[in-house]
């Protein structure tokens, strides 16, 4: 059986308007409990690939990652993702960045897209300033809240 992130995430979008308090499924090579609390928590293990950990409020999948996280300068000014969704740094897959590392974004101009329910939501820089961070890579899938990049602002 192969492992669809977006089943997951339907499956988990449903659970979470029930009474349900816990799921288990099984087959010989996948394995998917469920266990909700305050939030929908989920283990997905298989035969072939990593458990992962899936936060059901976000109802996004995460690997979680054995290096520490970076420790952002208190000046810096963190680009949060306003919704959950997948997130794409070029308007195309055979298109160039919006922005890399080192770059000069411009208030108001796109630095990246976050896809949400099949609709394209441009992302501004809130600031005029230095890319020096960016956090999440492409294709990759996001949570609400969580940091995507992170700007140096200009004096």
């Amino acid at each position: 059986m192969e492992f669809d992130l977006n089943q997951l995430r339907e499956l988990l979008a449903i659970l979470n308007q029930t009474d349900i308090d816990e799921l288990s499924l099984k087959s010989n090579d996948f394995e998917l409990t469920i266990h909700k609390a305050n939030q929908t928590t989920a283990t997905v293990s298989s035969s072939t690939a990593q458990p992962m950990v899936v936060d059901g409020a976000a109802l996004e999948a995460s690997i979680p990652d054995s290096s520490p996280p970076s420790a952002p300068d208190k000046k810096w000014v963190d680009v949060i993702s306003p919704m959950v969704g997948t997130f794409y740094r070029s308007p195309a897959p055979d298109e160039s960045p919006f922005v890399e590392v080192g770059d000069t974004a411009r208030r108001g101009q796109t630095i990246c897209i976050i896809e949400a329910m099949k609709l394209m939501n441009e992302l501004e820089a809130e600031v005029n300033g230095e890319i020096v961070e960016i956090l999440v890579e492409n294709g990759e899938p996001i949570e609400f809240g969580q940091t995507l990049m992170r700007i140096n602002p200009s004096s």
